[in-house]
């Protein structure tokens, strides 16, 4: 069983070493902690490589439809 190590695992998933720490603590990625750093099996970083997953930030949702969806507030704002 071979056994890699954040940075590792971060330049194969193409991410940076706090985003792959992220994806541990919230169980989406196994690994195991030895001492200050984890470990990741060579085959659950494979499992993960074939998970499809959505590249980069969602996107920003669009001015207008936020403020349609906001409830409209009277007065507010509003010098009386």
């Amino acid at each position: 069983m071979e056994l890699v190590g954040v940075t590792v695992a971060a330049k194969e998933l193409h991410l940076s070493p706090n985003r792959v720490r992220q994806l541990i603590k919230s169980g989406r990625l196994p690994a195991q902690k030895i001492g200050r750093e984890y470990a990741i099996t060579r085959e659950d970083l494979e499992i993960f490589k074939t998970i499809d997953r959505p590249v980069g930030r969602p996107p920003k949702e669009d001015k207008a439809e936020i403020e349609a969806q906001a409830p409209a507030s009277e007065g507010v704002g509003s010098a009386s």
